[in-house]
Parts: structure tokens; C-alpha cells; sequence
């Protein structure tokens, strides 16, 4: 099995690539300002849920296989930026709403999750994060290559909910302390409207060399 000291080694590295925030942070923060904090949560799971299958993915070279074919790779990047241009486009015309109806319509928790997990599982760069991060910290003479893959990224998961859940709570404190004008609540909805963009645009230009 990993000894100690690579372990000790992906930890840290882990820990330092969480450290800085990447689109999924972005996701959560902007649902978090948009409905809460539980809101935030909930899409942290949905998130992290489609982590552990693109782990899984990964450890039985499903991931490899897609991600060699362009057609494929294609297909699953625009469609997760279609789906992210859509919640952008959806969420800056409810900010047009008089704010009343903006507070009484809640997305329903069920959907957040899924909503998180279809936004992760259509993203391709976690599928190529995966392929390209743990193979580094993978020995054959350590066992089963598969075995190791999913240990490491179910550490690095844990490592990555639990930091984003912290995301989501620090911005849910912003949250409360924010939501006192309607002004301020209507920034925030087109806030999180605008993050929602930015990352479907994101996604749609993002390229990569399928040779490699």
C-alpha cells in the first residue's frame, strides 16, 4: 500500500491546491449568496458526490477512455456549459423580480444537490484534474493501481469538502451580514447570475490536446 511519506506528500499537495479557489468554489460561493448557507452546503455535496464517481471513473481508466475521444469530450463540455449558462441566464432574470418574490421562492435542497453534482460531473477539467494528479503519487510496486487510485482521491475528497464547506459557511456569514436592502439582495442574486456565466463561458472554451 502508499507508505507514509508520499501519503504525507499528496496531503499537502492537496492541500495547497485547495487552498487557492477553483470553479467549484465559485459555484458554491455564488449559491451560497444567492440562498444561504444550507444552500451552499447542500451544493457541496452534490458537488463533492460527483467527485468520488469521477474517482471511480478514473481508478477503472473510464476516464482516460472518454477523455481520448473528441467527440466524447466535446459533448460532456458543452453540455455542462450549456447547463451553467442556462442557471446564469435563469438566475439574472429573477433578479428583475421584486425582491419579495425573490425570497419566497427558494430552489428546493434536492435540487441544489443535483444541480452541484450535474455541474461537476459535466466539467471536464475534474476528469483531466484526476487523471493528471493522482497517477504522480501512484506506485505499482505499492499494489493494486486501481486500489491506490481510490484511496487517494477519496482523501483528496474529503480534503476538498471539507474545504469547501468552509467556503460555504464564511460566505453565508458575508450573507447575513449583506442581506439588509433590497439593493444589496439584488446585487447578490446578479452576482451569483453573472459566476454562473462566467463559468459556463469557462467550460465551453476550454480546450484540450487529446493526443497527449
Amino acid at each position: 500500500m502508499i507508505d507514509t511519506t508520499s501519503l504525507m506528500i499528496f496531503i499537502a499537495a492537496s492541500l495547497a491546491l485547495l487552498i487557492i479557489p477553483g470553479p467549484a468554489v465559485f459555484y458554491i460561493i455564488a449559491r451560497t449568496v444567492e440562498q444561504g448557507r444550507l444552500a451552499g452546503l447542500v451544493s457541496t455535496l452534490g458537488i463533492t458526490f460527483a467527485s468520488v464517481i469521477h474517482v471511480i471513473f478514473a481508478a477503472l481508466g473510464l476516464s482516460a477512455l472518454i477523455l481520448k475521444s473528441a467527440l466524447m469530450f466535446s459533448i460532456i463540455k458543452y453540455l455542462g456549459a450549456i447547463y451553467l449558462i442556462y442557471l446564469g441566464i435563469k438566475t439574472l432574470a429573477g433578479s428583475n423580480r421584486p425582491v419579495t418574490r425573490l425570497n419566497i421562492e427558494p430552489v428546493p435542497l434536492s435540487t441544489l444537490f443535483w444541480q452541484g453534482f450535474i455541474v461537476n460531473m459535466l466539467n471536464p477539467k475534474t476528469a483531466i484534474f484526476f487523471l493528471a494528479f493522482l497517477p504522480q503519487f501512484v506506485n505499482p510496486d505499492n499494489g493494486s493501481v486501481p486500489v491506490q487510485f481510490l484511496l487517494l482521491g477519496m482523501i483528496f475528497v474529503t480534503l476538498a469538502v471539507t474545504s469547501d464547506g468552509m467556503y460555504a459557511i464564511l460566505a453565508g456569514s458575508a450573507k447575513k451580514l449583506l442581506t439588509r436592502s433590497q439593493k444589496v439582495t439584488k446585487i447578490q442574486t446578479m452576482f451569483s447570475g453573472c459566476t454562473y456565466l462566467a463559468l459556463g463561458i469557462s467550460t465551453a472554451l476550454f480546450s484540450f490536446n487529446h493526443n497527449e
